[in-house]
């Protein structure tokens, strides 16, 4: 495979995934508005997505392999159109958002997907990746569709896994506010580990691309460890952080990685056919000792799109010993 067509290139993970194409080889052409340098030996073709004229400048080449991480179906929809013809092979990166039910331990690629969204339906992630899976498996036996969890690793826009990182390296000898671990799981997988996959393997299909379950406790020990903290750890109920504004998963004002305890099955899925098919993994401590490096040079006290400020923390975990219930 020697010429490849991307559809961003100049973001977190799709400028990874040129990178290592880049690296193998392939010549590489991205496609993207523009707002950011293509990597290093790719060419740039600027093209707005929203313009029904987006793909002119590349819709009359044939393409050895077209790699989509778009999150609209509209966009996706249109470039199957202007491309699907002349490519050989075509990659999607969808979601495990995709699925309806976030209770099945273990659930596979066949578990059900939510109802695909419609022309005029208010926009929702997994629906509209849904949309967009519908439109590349017109490819048939060419279309490989990853479905990725939470990506993680250096410079991650999201800042969820990172943010632990930070909590208790700029905790010190303080304490670090958790969420409750009962029964709670993470899995995640490195950026360059599914950029990597992306690029070598020749799998068709869906395949959900993503990390070995662990237990979100064990989760926050590797990063205390790494940290080198050596402060302590206070728990608080549900209900009282929900009481208080804190946000599960995301966000500003939140606790990343907490999820509802109803949802066993969101950050546990099956990764079988991923081992499969040729998926590496790297060790989370290996991961989370990358993401604890980057967070130290992007600083850690810096404002941030996911978590709670030191402040926020240190008010919270104040009223908490104040209070007794937990």
């Amino acid at each position: 495979m020697t010429n490849a067509l991307i559809l961003g290139g100049t973001g977190w993970l799709s400028g990874r995934i040129a990178r290592r194409m880049l690296d193998d080889g392939v010549t590489v052409t991205c496609l993207a508005r523009g707002g950011r340098a293509a990597p290093d030996g790719a060419s740039l073709v600027r093209g707005d997505r929203d313009d029904p004229d987006a793909y002119a400048a590349v819709e009359a080449q044939n393409w050895d392999h077209v790699i989509d991480i778009s999150s609209r179906a509209d966009h996706v929809t249109a470039a199957v159109a202007a491309l699907g013809a002349r490519t050989a092979r075509w990659t999607y990166v969808s979601s495990m958002s995709v699925y309806s039910d976030e209770v099945t331990v273990g659930a596979d690629e066949s578990a059900p997907l939510h109802p695909a969204a419609e022309a005029g339906d208010e926009y929702e992630y997994g629906p509209q990746k849904v949309a967009a899976e519908n439109a590349v498996r017109t490819l048939g036996d060419r279309a490989l569709i990853v479905r990725p969890g939470l990506i993680v690793g250096a410079g991650d826009p999201s800042e969820r896994f990172g943010y632990w990182a930070a909590a208790f390296d700029r905790a010190g000898a303080g304490d670090v506010l958790l969420p409750p671990t009962e029964g709670r799981t993470a899995q995640v997988i490195h950026v360059d580990d599914l950029a990597a996959f992306i690029t070598a393997t020749r799998v068709t299909g869906a395949i959900n691309a993503i990390g070995a379950q662990h237990p979100l406790a064990d989760v926050f020990t590797l990063f205390r460890t790494a940290t080198g903290h050596t402060g302590g750890t206070v728990s608080a109920d549900e209900e009282w952080l929900v009481a208080r504004g804190v946000q599960h998963w995301a966000g500003e004002r939140s606790l990343p990685l907490w999820l509802p305890a109803e949802m066993t099955g969101f950050m546990a899925r099956s990764n079988a056919g991923y081992w499969a098919n040729g998926g590496a993994l790297r060790p989370l401590a290996d991961t989370v000792a990358d993401v604890l490096q980057d967070e130290r040079s992007r600083g850690v006290g810096r404002e941030r799109r996911a978590g709670l400020t030191g402040r926020q923390e240190q008010e919270l975990l104040a009223e908490l010993r104040r209070s007794p219930l937990r």
